[in-house]
């Protein structure tokens, strides 16, 4: 079995727009996505593989567990602390970006209103080379 056939996007974001506007674009671009609507089913879903994540998109503002619980309990899970998660809300908010950061989130993403920028944004997280990638907060932000 090869791994890489059972990898996907994980979008979770309780916006039902936003993930069909997502799921759209990632269509557009060839990727295969697994969208959920709560972070509890993500997160059930990254216990129960396959597939496999190999990036998360995730929303802070949800019901039940929020985006910062969502984030914290993934990266301190042994086997998920290495998956990119990419924070993709519509503030851009200082503190909420710096606390993002020190929860161990690979990018900050302002979501966009556009299916243009949206894709753009899409295609370079996924041009990033993760395991050599190195995190500072001046490439933290993404910017359009």
């Amino acid at each position: 079995m090869v791994l890489e056939t059972y990898t996907t996007i994980f979008y979770v974001d309780d916006d039902e727009d936003d993930r069909l506007f997502f799921e759209e674009v990632t269509q557009q671009i060839g990727e295969s996505i697994s969208l959920f609507e709560l972070g509890d089913q993500m997160l059930f879903q990254l216990e129960n593989p396959p597939p496999y994540p190999s990036v998360i998109f995730l929303d802070l503002n949800m019901p039940v567990k929020d985006g910062f619980e969502v984030l914290q309990e993934i990266k301190s899970t042994f086997n998920l602390k290495d998956v990119p998660v990419i924070i993709l809300s519509t503030t851009s908010n200082p503190e909420t970006v710096e606390r993002c950061f020190n929860l161990g989130a690979s990018l900050y993403v302002k979501k966009s209103m556009s299916i243009e920028e949206l894709k753009k944004s899409l295609e370079y997280v996924l041009s990033i080379d993760w395991e050599q990638h190195v995190l500072t907060e001046s490439n933290f932000v993404y910017k359009r």
